[in-house]
This record gives C-alpha cells, structure tokens and sequence, in this order.
C-alpha cells in the first residue's frame, strides 16, 4: 500500500488552513496544520514532511524566520517550501531571503485554488524549482492589502529597533521557549538563532545561572508588586547583568522579555 505523502500548513488564518487542507487531501494528502511559526516548528520535531506551506506575516515566528530555521535544521532533506501571503512580491524585499521555492500571492478562494492544483501538479512530476531557482505566480490584477502593507512596515521597523539597540533582547513564550532574539543577545550567549528559537530558555542560558533565571522567572509571574527582577553571572569571562520582565499583551500574560548587558562594559562607559 502506497503511503500518503505528508505536508505542513503553517498559517494563522484558521479558514485560509481548512480551505488548502481540504484541497490537498483530496489529492491524497496527509495534512498537519499549525497555526504559527512556533507550532510549525514544534509540528517538525514530531514528524517528516514532504512538503510545506508558510504563511510570511504570523505571529510569535513569523514564516520569513521559520522558514530560515527549518532549512538550517534540516540541510540535507528536500522538501519544497511554498510561501503565502497577501503581499505581492514588491512588497516582500529580498524574497530569496525567505528559503521559499515557490510563492503564491493570497486571494480569492477560487482562483486560489486552481493555481494551488496547478502548482502541486508540477511538484508531483518535479518537487523544486529547476537549478534551485524559487518559482513565482503572479497575477496582473492582485493588489496588496492596505493593512497588510501596513502590518509589514509595522513589523520591519520594529524588528529594526530591536536589533539596533546595544543590549541582548530575548522574548520568552508563556511556555518557557524562546520565540525571538536579537542578534546582541545571540552574541553574548554565543549561539546562533537556531539553537535558541523554539527551545526553553534555561537550555539556552549557561548552567551556572539556570536557578537564578527560573528564580527569577518565577517571581515576576507570582508577585505582582514586582516589576522585573535582576541578576548577574559570569560567562566566557564576562560578566553579564540580566533583567527578566513579564511580557503582557492586552493586560493578559504572554510570556517574558530578558536583557542582557555586559556589565563590566556598562560601568567602564
């Protein structure tokens, strides 16, 4: 008995994963879905895929990150990578950046859908592009959403702050895993975007800190009173100051945002 091929659909819009996760069982498919970067991530650990599509705009780990990771990962597997999204390609930047192999604009269900058939009868016959070139279907009359160009620029200049200031910024999920870093914080634990995304937060930090870090996790989530609550260790001969925060959106807990400075530079500047 021939095996179902196995695909990841990775997309916060829950009706937009209904819709391609009908179309692509229907052809035989077995669909795992997730529903953000972080789950999509999660959905690799436990399972093979043969193929994949990624919504770009997501919350959490977006799909230009989480489709950078897979592939650092998993170097030598040969899954296609479908991107998605209701930008067209202008808006999108550098879209090589992205590790896609092919991209599909957003729109109508219908013509969606067509263009969707279309597209896995080419990766049946050939799963990646020919010479490693990404693939790209277009339409002359599709439009960019004004909100979601909006929500893009929104979310690149603020991934530019984050990056740009001097200190190590590291945002924790509710469950204790790491869904984002800036590039100072990656530098002082000398780890690359890979090894921490998607991991708990004390597998990422030294060992000779890990109970001050929970202590301190913990107590910024138990008492309220308590803003932030901070402490120092040493590490490749440097000493690091360290704040926890609780992180809150729309008043409700989502997790926490970590600092991290090297202190001796602080206090010679």
């Amino acid at each position: 008995m021939k095996m179902s091929r196995k695909v990841l659909v990775v997309d916060n819009d829950f009706f937009f994963v209904e819709f391609l996760a009908e179309l692509l069982e229907n052809r035989g498919y077995e669909v795992i879905k997730a529903y953000d970067g972080k789950e999509g991530l999660e959905r690799f650990d436990e399972n093979q895929f043969d193929l994949v599509f990624c919504d770009i705009i997501m919350p959490k780990i977006d799909g230009g990150l989480f489709m950078n990771i897979i592939r650092k990962r998993y170097p030598d597997a040969s899954f296609p990578i479908i991107a998605l999204s209701d930008l067209i390609i202008e808006q999108l930047g550098d879209v090589k950046k992205i590790k896609a192999d092919y991209y599909i604009p957003k729109g109508p269900m219908e013509e969606m859908g067509k263009e969707l058939e279309t597209l896995l009868d080419r990766i049946e016959k050939d799963p990646l592009p020919f010479q490693d070139n990404e693939e790209f279907f277009e339409r002359d009359n599709l439009y960019p959403r004004q909100a979601s160009v909006e929500l893009m620029e929104s979310l690149n200049f603020q991934k530019s702050i984050i990056e740009s200031i001097g200190v190590g910024i590291t945002v924790v999920d509710k469950d204790a895993k790491v869904i984002g870093a800036n590039g100072a914080a990656l530098e002082i634990l000398k780890k690359s975007m890979e090894q921490v995304l998607n991991n708990k937060i004390i597998n990422v930090f030294p060992e000779n800190c890990k109970a001050k870090l929970v202590q301190s996790l913990k107590q910024v989530i138990q008492d309220q009173d308590v803003k932030n609550s901070a402490f120092a260790f040493k590490y490749k001969d440097k000493n690091i100051g360290v704040i926890v925060s609780v992180l809150r959106l729309e008043g409700e807990i989502a997790g926490w945002t970590i600092t991290m400075e090297d202190t001796e530079w602080a206090e010679q500047a």
